[in-house]
């Protein structure tokens, strides 16, 4: 990781086990297009918008401490570099104290020059410092809907 990827940090009053069990509960912050598993390394999920796709492994996972999902295969139809994404890293660490967690994440990879970064950092900054602060503040995040719906349209245009 370089000082220059892409990074954010965010606080709750919760346990940081807590705190990493919301992380992976990723339908719950980032967007309904979620499939398959995330809570432990070996896991893989990914996540959808219509054609837009990342699909993750879970690489790392030390309970209360690190969590890390590295991008394994990803379709950015809005860049030219479809798949900028893959072999990037998303890191989430985890510290306590005096009964505060901070989580400080961060897409290594993901850093000013790569084509989707202005686009790709407004996205992160909504989703973790207001969708994942407030499932940590409130166990309710404000998740993209539109994904699984989206992707459901995208098959019936298909099939039509």
């Amino acid at each position: 990781m370089t000082g220059q990827d892409y990074s954010a940090s965010i606080t709750a009053n919760l346990t940081a086990a807590a705190t990493a069990e919301r992380i992976s509960r990723v339908a719950d912050w980032w967007t309904a297009g979620f499939t398959g598993a995330s809570k432990k390394v070996g896991d893989t999920f990914s996540v959808r918008w219509g054609e837009t796709f990342v699909d993750f492994a879970v690489v790392e996972f030390v309970p209360a401490k690190k969590i890390v999902w590295r991008v394994t295969d990803c379709n950015l139809p809005f860049v030219e570099d479809t798949k900028e994404w893959k072999n990037t890293e998303v890191v989430f660490e985890i510290s306590s104290v005096d009964g505060e967690t901070t989580v400080k994440m961060t897409h290594s990879g993901l850093q000013p020059g790569v084509e989707c970064y202005e686009t790709c950092k407004a996205g992160w900054n909504f989703f973790i410092t207001e969708s994942l602060q407030q499932l940590l503040t409130l166990n309710q995040g404000m998740p993209d809907r539109v994904g699984k719906r989206e992707s459901a349209q995208v098959a019936d245009v298909v099939t039509q």
